[in-house]
């Protein structure tokens, strides 16, 4: 079940079009068919969770979110353009900053955040430079921390091996290379998935075509090992997961293993798809659910409202965060289907949101994004932008 929202026509960084000329959609509530057999993590078939005949598909609305944000507090200010966010073992969170390809160490509670050390070979574009992190698992031992860098030939990822006291860091190797590099849709987001492998959201490199192209690593989900390797249950017996993706920037896992990703939409229609591998999700040829190529999305949100990145999973919900639209969406979710009416939250109040996660408390931490000169959704950056906010979760009333 897909839930659609308002309508755009705007262009720039992190936005979706280029033709501001080009007509607009209508506004429609389009629905799409989950019902034939998902596909777990590591590539095997999960039992099909369709209605039988005669059961009731979940219906929007149907049961209040489980969980809805309470108080909020600022953690963090003065970040320059910050974009990804990771949490290690003692609480505190390692954060990049794209354009100078920094990575800084927030405590736990908040305060001063400390220079761990630049990332090299970083290149700075209208959307590139030092964009997602993800910490190890074994980090107390390993010190590993994995980087989305963008430059040139092409865009990587690299592992970084961070001094036990935070003062520098050094590249330790590349792990997959030869992903097209351009002036925007890099992509850029990394998860480590309960599979133990890094999933890697790509960009189409502003070429659409890349998307269908079965030998770019562009406008797909990679999928490898941390220590670069291939899974030997990926569909494609390489680096590639799934396909037809426009820019993904958002990649998150529930608890039973389903994986969703959020994409920015052209000017009709931003999605969040449940992935599957080796399936085909459209791109060029269908946007949301205007076309019939690819897999259907389980929520499309207009541009206007939404150009989103950072998404994260808690309490049955997805936390979606919009860069044009500057604010977060709360997306009801029961496995791989929508189960409930999208509400969205603080709306213009902290401006283009980057970055979402689930901190070790429950709570969720959310990165701002006024200072990296974006024009699409962009606003004047205010005094202490751009900040990390805490928002503790609370039961529903």
């Amino acid at each position: 079940m897909a839930v659609g929202f308002g309508v755009s026509a705007c262009t720039s960084a992190d936005g979706p079009g280029d033709d501001p000329d080009e007509p607009r959609a209508q506004a429609v509530t389009p629905t799409s068919d989950t019902s034939d057999i998902l596909e777990s993590p590591d590539g095997s078939p999960s039992p099909d969770t369709s209605p039988t005949e005669g059961e009731a598909s979940p219906t929007a609305g149907s049961e209040p979110p489980a969980l809805t944000p309470g108080d909020h507090t600022e953690l963090v200010t003065g970040l320059e353009a910050p974009w990804g966010l990771a949490f290690l073992p003692d609480s505190s969170a390692l954060v990049s900053q794209r354009l100078s390809g920094e990575i800084l160490r927030v405590p736990s509670a908040g305060g001063e955040p400390e220079l761990v050390g630049a990332v090299p070979g970083v290149e700075t574009s209208s959307e590139g430079g030092l964009l997602g992190i993800v910490v190890s698992p074994d980090f107390e031992t390993d010190r590993t921390l994995f980087a989305y860098v963008s430059g040139s030939p092409t865009n990587r990822v690299v592992s970084l091996r961070v001094a036990e006291d935070y003062s520098s860091l050094d590249q330790t190797g590349v792990l997959i290379d030869g992903i097209e590099t351009a002036d925007r849709h890099h992509g850029g987001r990394l998860r480590i998935g309960p599979d133990g492998y890094l999933w890697i959201g790509t960009g189409d490199a502003f070429l659409p075509e890349n998307a269908a192209d079965d030998e770019s690593l562009n406008g797909k989900i990679l999928r490898i090992g941390l220590d670069g390797s291939i899974p030997e249950d990926n569909p494609s017996g390489t680096a590639v997961y799934s396909s037809g993706h426009r820019n993904v920037q958002g990649i998150t896992f529930g608890p039973d293993g389903t994986v969703y990703a959020s994409e920015l939409g052209h000017r009709t229609w931003d999605e969040v798809n449940v992935l599957r591998a080796g399936r085909d999700y459209g791109w060029p040829e269908t946007e949301g659910v205007e076309g019939d190529t690819g897999e259907p999305p389980i929520f499309t949100i207009h541009p206007d409202d939404a150009s989103p990145s950072g998404v994260a999973y808690a309490g049955g919900s997805l936390w979606l965060g919009a860069l044009g639209g500057q604010r977060l969406w709360q997306l009801p979710v029961d496995g791989p289907r929508a189960s409930g009416d999208p509400v969205e939250h603080f709306v213009g109040e902290y401006g283009r949101i980057r970055t979402v996660e689930v901190a070790p408390d429950g709570a969720l931490w959310i990165v701002t994004s006024n200072t990296d000169g974006a024009t699409w959704g962009g606003t004047e950056p205010r005094p202490g932008d751009d900040r990390i906010i805490r928002i503790e979760l609370v039961p529903s009333s």
